[in-house]
């Protein structure tokens, strides 16, 4: 990871020469895909074709990779009149599957257990979908039939396979929500973009669509995003879209919608990359949507994008905007680049090309199940050229983690993260971040901190908001804003958080941590002073030490002690770092904390008590 992270971190021209190794013949309208890692070992294959033709020599006949029993894609061979008990065993089935992809389950029909694509005749494909039905209505899930296919093999009778979508929100929730960060050079139409397919309506080719996206007066003059904005796209049980062209208000939009994509629209300027990387490290996103325009292709922070992404661990996929501007060729050229940089060793991704509505429903399950897998996207926000494509990507694409992990996470003890912080008429003060860890209930008491002394401050938490609308119970993962009340906003500050009376956080001045210095003009030494990003924590720190070496190079590796020179912050061991000055730049985690004390509450609150 370090290697590839400095590759695209680096001053190189970025055009490797390293394709070897990558498989460079997934090609539009194949509908191939990457088997999960047990399969790949099982088969001896490095890729498995995930949808047809991968012929074994003994008879011809077509494979997927074998069922996994965890996960939420179901294979079933037939669905022909279930006796009761086996319908009930069915719908059983069918829970456990949602449940694991927290709200959605794909359904593949026609195929045998060991992966094996038998298909069915039209007759029996049918009766098989209406069981299906039948089992979505009863656990109160509904279904879409994302496509079907035909098998073809050493038979004169069609027989055909389908993929079916399942969607139910689970019963604690209101929608399904995945976060999507987008980035990308500057003026390379992401906001534009995100107004095209928040507001439903076509830009005119002057930026009008984007406009409802900018914050400040300065973002509309100079038509560049300077701050952090959040955008909402819907999709009910049916997968249409739902989003402001037919819904007035960002609560119509929750109350209709079954599963909600949150943007969050980033900087693409150099001189804002310290929001961008805040926007990356702070808000936890599922993916990232890297924004390309056709007609510049990679310039300016594109690569510095791609570089953070990976360093962080963020899944990608690549949208090229502006393809009305340019001629084909010039397209064509602009995707070969960037599937280039893609297949160099600094990144090993396999890039896919998405062409036609198959296209998209196999890179949304590939990109799912695979890291490696980069779908690559060609559309425009003037034409509407390819919009339909990106559309179906966002509605059949699953969460990342599944259910297990989920409820792992929600009993441990509450954690929020500050991440923004209001003044809101009649209401008081707000803050808006993320929970962590835990379940926050309106009304909860917590404490926050800590402070420049190292205190922590109670608080009751107010109303509770998720994406505009009221919200009575947030879940960890979740992002959300929490009214305060009174509380006095000048005890407040970013990278705080909110915990729950009972944890013992730690806080700390210095900590140590494991880096890779990926760029560098000198040496970096004791004294080197850097921008700090650990989750929402944004501070300048020190190089007190660097162990076993004198200094560092570019491309080194060390473990560094930091000090942070404003005030202590809340760490955790194991968490990213991410560290920038200038043109220096690096990545690590946080192996060992040096805690000042532990947590304390402020004298004043000691007095009341």
């Amino acid at each position: 990871m370090d290697a590839r992270a400095s590759e695209l971190f680096g001053s190189g021209n970025g055009h490797g020469s390293g394709s070897q190794g990558v498989a460079s013949n997934v090609k539009p309208g194949s509908g191939f895909g990457v088997a999960p890692k047990k399969a790949c070992v099982k088969n001896k294959k490095i890729a498995t074709p995930r949808f047809i033709r991968n012929f074994k020599p003994s008879n011809n006949i077509p494979y997927l990779p074998p069922e996994a029993e965890e996960g939420n894609i179901e294979y079933k061979l037939k669905l022909v009149n279930p006796t009761q008990y086996r319908f009930e065993h069915l719908a059983t089935q069918m829970k456990w599957r949602l449940q694991e992809g927290r709200g959605e389950a794909v359904y593949q029909i026609g195929v045998e257990d060991n992966g094996m694509l038998v298909g069915l005749s039209e007759e029996d494909l049918r009766t098989s979908l209406r069981t299906l039905h039948m089992l979505a209505e009863k656990v109160g899930a509904d279904i879409t039939v994302l496509r079907e296919s035909e098998v073809d093999y050493d038979s004169d009778v069609s027989r055909k396979i389908a993929e079916v979508l399942i969607r139910k929100v689970p019963d604690d929730q209101q929608f399904l929500d995945l976060r999507v960060a987008v980035l990308g050079n500057v003026d390379s139409g992401k906001s534009t973009l995100l107004g095209v397919l928040t507001q439903g309506e076509l830009d005119n080719g002057r930026g009008r669509t984007r406009l409802n996206l900018f914050r400040h007066l300065h973002e509309i003059q100079t038509g560049r995003t300077s701050s952090i904005s959040f955008e909402i796209l819907g999709f009910n049980t049916a997968g249409e879209v739902v989003n402001y062209s037919e819904s007035r208000t960002a609560e119509e939009i929750c109350e209709r919608a079954s599963k909600m994509i949150t943007f969050i629209d980033l900087a693409g300027h150099h001189k804002y990359l310290k929001t961008t990387i805040f926007g990356l490290t702070s808000y936890c996103p599922d993916f990232a949507m890297l924004v390309v325009s056709a007609n510049t292709g990679i310039a300016g922070t594109t690569r510095e994008h791609l570089g953070l992404a990976m360093a962080l661990k963020v899944p990608i996929f690549i949208v090229i905007s502006k393809v009305d501007l340019c001629t084909r060729a010039t397209v064509e050229r602009t995707v070969r680049q960037l599937e280039r940089v893609l297949k160099q060793p600094g990144c090993n991704k396999v890039p896919m090309v998405v062409s036609s509505t198959d296209d998209a429903v196999a890179a949304a399950q590939q990109f799912a199940q695979s890291p490696t897998v980069t779908p690559i996207f060609t559309l425009s926000s003037v034409s509407g050229e390819s919009l339909d494509l990106l559309k179906v990507f966002f509605n059949i694409i699953p969460p990342l983690s599944n259910s297990k992990e989920q409820e792992e996470l929600m009993q441990q003890l509450t954690e929020f993260q500050v991440d923004e912080i209001y003044t809101v008429p009649e209401v008081g003060t707000v803050v808006g971040g993320t929970l962590y860890s835990g379940i926050c209930r309106e009304g909860d008491d917590l404490v926050v901190g800590p402070t420049d002394s190292g205190q922590f401050h109670k608080l009751t938490i107010g109303s509770i908001q998720r994406n505009r609308s009221g919200c009575r119970v947030l879940r960890a993962g979740q992002a959300a804003t929490l009214a305060l009340g009174n509380f006095d906003r000048s005890l407040l500050r970013k990278g705080m958080v909110m915990v729950s009376p009972e944890m013992d956080p730690t806080i700390c001045w210095m900590f140590e941590a494991e880096i890779v210095l990926l760029f560098h003009a000198k040496t970096f030494h004791k004294g080197f002073q850097v921008t700090v990003h650990i989750g929402n924590v944004r501070q300048t720190a020190t190089v007190e030490a660097v162990y076993g070496k004198e200094e560092l190079r570019t491309g080194e590796k060390a473990v560094v002690l930091f000090k942070f020179i404003k005030h202590p912050e809340y760490l955790k061991v194991g968490a990213k770092v991410l560290f920038r000055e200038g043109v220096t730049k690096g990545i690590g985690q946080v192996t060992k904390l040096q805690p000042i004390a532990q947590y304390r509450l402020s004298q004043s609150q000691y007095d009341d008590a």
